[in-house]
């Protein structure tokens, strides 16, 4: 069984004589963790241990220290950044975050510096208690919201990358609303229809010996229309972090809204999560699937975990014209092994396949790893999925018939 490391005493006796800096360091990290990034009791102390070696001489070393220890993705060094700048160089903190809070009027003169994140604002924004102080003492402002937009309306178009605790909240709630409205198919069942085209004959004998023979009322069939199956396939690897766990709410409304929907989620290995799903509170779902899951937000092999879905479930969940909805921004570890041939056999198996991927949000997103080039030829459709409004876009791409001559281009666009 690991342990977390120990600072050393002397380098922790040397850093708390030496004013306040440890004490700022373990404050940094809190503001960190609130904002989102994984940042442990573990980190804070090699993050004292990492300072000690390399020293505070220099604003530039204390930095990348910091950075090296804190930090071990990609995506959060904005985060980082942002946070290094305002808690370690703003001397009137607390001023500077309240600001965030109120309207701004910028002149032709003013240069427009860049402006941390939601995530980032509530993290260091003071706790309530003081808020409210700070609220008495100014004057009562009152706002005419006549030419606004409303908050759900923006909220709908909300990236779920940059939204806050509460609006991550508001947004959930929204999501649970969401329906997926695909139209019915015939299937090869039959049922009593008296409008229907096909002769029942054997109904129809068995009818005519009520009359003796003198009557003969035709009995008739129609075939049986059903929802086709819906399977989703998720990506909850590191990358998809933030967007996978709102997905997760979305798949619970539609699990909840209708029958034969099979949910499974992959990051290194191949899970199905249907039946943890299926209860009705959400949070007693998700945290089965968190009990369930065992490679959260770790690396992402798309192609392996397509191969075990064609060769144990695509003959069990992919029959009757099933619609396959593949939610990932397709950066695969595997540089695309195997993922081409793997893409076309998933894509011959069902009726429709929709590629979610929330690269899209980007105006100048371009189809250059490895990954996302294999998967593309094999696609039906392809949308973005990273705010509220476009899951109601899926909808309306859902409720539609598709044309058979539908496929994507390498610049990611549907013709």
């Amino acid at each position: 069984m690991s342990t977390a490391p120990t600072l050393p005493a002397e380098p922790t006796r040397r850093l708390a004589a030496s004013g306040k800096l440890a004490e700022n360091v373990m404050h940094f990290a809190r503001v960190l963790r609130a904002a989102g990034l994984p940042v442990g009791p573990n980190k804070v102390l090699d993050a004292l241990a990492a300072v000690e070696v390399a020293g505070v001489d220099r604003r530039e070393d204390f930095y990348w220290t910091l950075a090296s220890v804190l930090i071990d993705r990609r995506e959060q060094f904005e985060i980082f950044d942002q946070a290094f700048h305002i808690f370690w160089r703003d001397p009137q903190l607390l001023e500077r975050i309240m600001s965030l809070f109120l309207p701004k009027v910028y002149g032709k003169g003013d240069d427009e510096a860049p402006q941390p994140s939601n995530r980032l604002a509530e993290a260091l924004a003071p706790p309530p208690d003081v808020q409210e102080r700070e609220q008495e003492r100014e004057e009562k402002v009152e706002i005419d919201m006549a030419f606004t937009v409303s908050e759900r309306e923006v909220l709908q178009h909300a990236d779920f990358e940059t939204m806050t605790g509460e609006e991550l909240a508001q947004a959930k709630k929204l999501i649970a609303e969401l329906r997926l409205p695909i139209p019915e198919v015939c299937t090869r069942r039959l049922h009593r229809d008296s409008r229907g085209r096909r002769i029942d004959m054997r109904a129809t004998m068995q009818a005519s010996l009520r009359t003796g023979g003198a009557i003969i009322p035709l009995q008739r069939l129609t075939q049986e229309k059903r929802h086709p199956p819906l399977v989703v396939l998720c990506d909850i690897s590191g990358s998809m972090s933030r967007y996978s766990r709102m997905f997760l709410h979305f798949m619970h409304a539609i699990t909840n809204d209708r029958d034969r929907v099979y949910t499974f989620v992959f990051g290194t290995r191949l899970t199905n999560i249907t039946r943890n799903l299926k209860h009705r509170d959400v949070d007693v779902a998700l945290n089965s699937v968190s009990d369930a899951v065992a490679d959260w937000s770790g690396g992402t092999r798309i192609g392996s975990s397509l191969r075990e879905f064609n060769l144990r479930w695509s003959r069990r969940v992919l029959g009757q014209n099933a619609v396959m909805l593949m939610i990932t921004d397709g950066l695969d570890r595997d540089l695309g092994k195997d993922l081409s041939v793997e893409m076309e056999r998933l894509h011959k198996s069902c009726h429709r396949l929709i590629w979610l991927n929330p690269l899209l949000r980007y105006e100048a997103f371009e189809a250059r790893p490895a990954g996302i080039r294999a998967m593309l030829p094999h696609v039906d459709s392809f949308l973005p999925a990273h705010n509220i409004e476009s899951l109601r876009e899926l909808s309306k791409v859902l409720s539609s018939q598709p044309k058979k001559s539908t496929r994507i281009v390498s610049a990611g666009r549907v013709q």
